[in-house]
């Protein structure tokens, strides 16, 4: 028996929003485990007859006090932020004409070197912190975060151009053209028209730097020694991991903490993310 055409939508749309639940719910699950471990007591974590997935026990601050006063956690956040405003910077400074100069490169030599650039991302940074220790000695930055300001753009830059490149070859260049002919230069067009139109995708090029700063591990362990010069990557495993014995409660709130700002504000901007990817964005 065929099924009517109401019958049909209702079921197409129950499969639609039951798909989007699933993937709602395996996004959330990680925010979701931070979240309830950050407040659970030693003793209800480590007890296999508990329900994981719950609190067992009554919650507790005790692993947010071990984390804001027996660890130097507010630092590292302000020295992660510092990097990182300063990375985005350079990043932008950069990479945006670099991408823009790409993108309006005639021929397959653009495309090239987009791909050339991009392979560079690929590099692995444990073929690389070798010899940015020697650079970063012989410039007399060890242990500072400069350090980092230095060498995080090695692999922000690359990532972010060619990233840039794919919005920039979106917009016509007769917006570009239009706004030439009305008297602007090459470059006050570039500012006046190309910039508006390409801010989504130069904020989803800060999200991704400020994520690929964040999350680096190996360069932050590397030029910097002096606890108050960690960053967040770093100083949650070094101060709450002695040995065999896991701060876990801790080691999730600092986390969480951390992670929280960049979903919600992807999350706050994702509308403008896709828009940017579509014809509509440009008209």
């Amino acid at each position: 028996m065929a099924m009517s055409p109401a019958l049909k939508r209702v079921t197409a749309r129950g499969g639609h929003l039951g798909l989007i639940g699933l993937f709602t719910v395996f996004s959330a699950f990680p925010f979701y485990w931070m979240f309830i471990t950050t407040f659970k007591r030693t003793s209800d974590l480590m007890k296999r007859s508990n329900n994981p997935f719950i609190y067992n026990e009554p919650p507790t601050l005790e692993n947010l006090r071990v984390l804001f006063f027996d660890t130097l956690y507010v630092r590292w956040l302000g020295n992660t932020l510092f990097v990182g405003v300063l990375v985005v910077f350079v990043t932008l400074l950069l990479a945006v004409p670099a991408g823009y100069a790409l993108a309006r490169l005639t021929g397959k030599w653009g495309e090239h070197l987009g791909i050339g650039i991009f392979l560079t991302y690929l590099v692995p940074s444990t073929l690389l912190f070798i010899p940015m220790s020697r650079l970063i000695g012989d410039l007399g930055l060890q242990d500072s975060l400069w350090s980092l300001v230095l060498v995080y753009p090695s692999f922000t830059i690359p990532f972010c151009t060619w990233l840039l490149m794919g919005f920039f070859k979106a917009i016509p260049r007769d917006l570009e053209e239009a706004a030439m002919l009305d008297g602007y230069s090459r470059f006050g067009a570039f500012v006046k028209v190309v910039i508006p139109i390409s801010l989504a995708g130069i904020l989803t090029a800060v999200i991704f730097t400020l994520t690929l700063v964040m999350q680096e591990f190996v360069y932050a362990l590397t030029f910097i020694t002096a606890a108050r010069n960690y960053t967040v990557s770093v100083g949650v495993p070094t101060f709450l991991v002695h040995g065999d014995v896991y701060f876990w409660g801790s080691l999730m709130a600092g986390c969480f903490i951390a992670s929280v700002p960049v979903a919600v504000l992807y999350n706050f901007f994702v509308d403008r993310f896709i828009a940017g990817f579509t014809v509509g964005a440009i008209k």
